[in-house]
């Protein structure tokens, strides 16, 4: 069983945010808050309950934002003391158990969705043989270990979450488990969208482009599937997108009332 720790997940968190002007224009869509915490944290949480630990932040608009999330993440989270004149400090009381390896890899200003993959896994994915996507701006409860462990047993190049929320994101359609044709934003749509979530074999690199305007949902994706090598993992339970105001105002409901579903056990999905 390979080892989830070992398996590096890549973050596309460096878009501009044009639908939510409103939270975007001092701080990329990822660090907008849910709660007192972005997004980001939200969904690396989830990747950890699952043993998930090296994350790679695929940034670009207002990356400092990213950058200096990270670099102060325990004065963030804890008490602490500083010395002035030595530059010791000290911390108290740590809030947090996150066992994370974070890099932040700027992708560039405005490269698109393929380019970041690109560019970061060629710098970062070092020897794993697979690797996650996921966007920076999308929570669930699937059970990613089984996820994981799906994308294994098929054998094929990828894998991406099919889920079945109000139709107005890309659509798949499928033949079992094949995909059979990735449509983007299609206007007329039927029941499983893509929801992110993807698993990769390190193969898929030959399909992506460090191009800026290499987008992961259009090329890379359609030649994966017109070679048959992407399948679906069905997932019947929680999913959401942060896209609007209205959605931020949802998920935040839902955290402090204590019922967020990706504060839960995982969603025992069946593929």
């Amino acid at each position: 069983m390979i080892d989830l720790a070992q398996v590096p997940v890549f973050i596309l968190a460096g878009g501009l945010g044009t639908r939510f002007k409103e939270q975007t224009d001092f701080r990329p869509k990822p660090m907008i808050d849910i709660g007192n915490r972005p997004i980001l944290w939200h969904i690396m949480g989830w990747y950890g309950r699952f043993g998930f630990r090296r994350f790679i932040i695929c940034a670009g608009f207002r990356s400092e934002v990213i950058k200096d999330y990270f670099l102060n993440y325990d004065s963030m989270h804890s008490d602490f003391t500083v010395g002035l004149h030595t530059h010791e400090v000290r911390y108290h009381d740590s809030h947090h158990n996150d066992n994370w390896e974070v890099t932040v890899a700027y992708t560039g200003e405005l490269t698109l969705t393929g380019g970041r993959i690109a560019r970061a896994t060629e710098k970062y994915l070092g020897t794993a043989p697979h690797f996650a996507v996921t966007y920076g701006d999308g929570l669930c409860n699937a059970d990613l270990r089984s996820e994981f462990d799906f994308h294994l047993t098929h054998g094929a190049i990828g894998t991406v979450l099919g889920v079945s929320p109000p139709a107005r994101f890309g659509e798949l359609r499928m033949k079992g488990n094949q995909v059979i044709e990735f449509a983007e934003k299609p206007e007329v749509t039927q029941t499983w969208i893509n929801g992110g979530f993807f698993f990769f074999q390190r193969h898929f690199q030959s399909y992506l482009s460090a191009d800026e305007d290499c987008v992961l949902e259009q090329a890379p994706l359609k030649r994966l599937t017109a070679d048959r090598q992407l399948q679906v993992y069905r997932h019947r339970g929680f999913w959401a997108c942060m896209d609007t105001q209205r959605d931020k105002e949802h998920l935040e409901e839902l955290w402090s009332t204590g019922t967020a579903p990706w504060m839960g056990p995982p969603h025992r999905d069946r593929a």
